[in-house]
């Protein structure tokens, strides 16, 4: 997303993580010495891609993340330690171009399974406005206009397509267990379903259909549901928006009936709040869930996304 932003944390700071990191393992992660007693042995670059590893994979795979929770993914600079790790791996499973890092790493291991989430579903180029005003505006000045979105997992329908095909590399990867993972693969992708349907009927009949954020990571998910995102920094979530960029979003707010401006946990919130404020609007969280911290609204994908629907509902006012 952005390779030339420096790493949030110090060296010392860095390598205490990759600690905590490698010993906070999910359900079926539950020891270091996991991966080497028969399971499938996989990589995921950070939550999105963890949680389907681990419940496309169930009892079979040993998953480890190299995004310690809380950190922020796009600022990832994997240690020696997980690079050999990797290296070591039976498969990862990652979303080129999110972490320049990863990316470098799995180009240069040997790992026989590699999973480009981002080549089992489509990428679009997204800005600052994404959705239906994006449809009739020209792109704003000094936006990344150009970028490609890697925020696909916010959409239900995209994030299924991508969970059939790590099923199907599981299976390739691991005929053994193939029916398992099929098996598995079909529940998440019907429980995926459930969710596309929920957001569609929810967000259905609303009294706006704009909604500001700190950094365009919802893109995908507005096209998906008739909506517009109105991001205040484009998809680099530390950005400082333009003083035009911030007068025509106060603009634009009163015109189009917004009531609140969401940000998240894992970026400062202090410009967000200072928009809302002046333009007399409420703050939120739309939570990207780019990892599962002890501030986030659930304990997984689907009850975060749900915490999402309920909050875009209430700012949108749902009928």
């Amino acid at each position: 997303m952005n390779a030339r932003r420096q790493p949030l944390i110090s060296g010392l700071a860095a390598a205490a993580a990759t600690t905590l990191a490698l010993g906070t393992l999910a359900a079926c992660s539950t020891s270091q010495a996991a991966g080497k007693d028969g399971t499938y042995d996989v990589v995921a670059s950070f939550y999105p891609m963890a949680f389907l590893a681990e419940r496309i994979g169930g009892e079979h795979v040993h998953v480890t993340t190299l995004t310690q929770p809380g950190q922020e993914p796009h600022d990832l600079e994997i240690s020696a330690r997980q690079t050999a790790q990797l290296q070591k791996s039976d498969a990862v499973l990652y979303l080129k171009g999110l972490q320049p890092s990863v990316d470098e790493a799995v180009a240069q291991s040997g790992v026989k399974t590699k999973i480009d989430a981002a080549s089992l579903t489509s990428l679009e180029k997204h800005g600052n406005e994404v959705g239906g005003h994006a449809a009739v505006h020209d792109t704003h000045p000094g936006e990344d206009a150009g970028a490609r979105d890697p925020h696909i997992w916010l959409d239900p329908v995209r994030y299924a397509q991508i969970a059939e095909g790590v099923g199907k590399a599981f299976e390739k990867g691991d005929p053994e267990h193939a029916a398992d993972y099929r098996k598995n693969t079909a529940a998440l992708v019907e429980q995926l379903d459930e969710l596309h349907t929920e957001f569609r009927q929810g967000l259905a009949h609303t009294k706006s259909k704009v909604f500001i954020t700190t950094h365009a990571a919802f893109g995908y998910l507005a096209e998906r549901y008739g909506l517009t995102e109105e991001a205040i920094n484009g998809l680099d979530p530390e950005s400082e928006p333009s003083a035009a960029r911030v007068k025509e979003l106060e603009k634009m707010a009163r015109a189009d009936g917004v009531t609140t401006v969401f940000y998240e946990t894992l970026v400062s919130d202090k410009t967000a709040k200072t928009i809302a404020k002046d333009a007399h609007l409420k703050t939120d969280v739309l939570d990207p869930i780019e990892g599962i911290t002890d501030e986030s609204r659930g304990t997984d994908y689907f009850s975060v996304q749900r915490a999402n629907l309920k909050a875009l509902q209430q700012a949108l006012g749902a009928r």
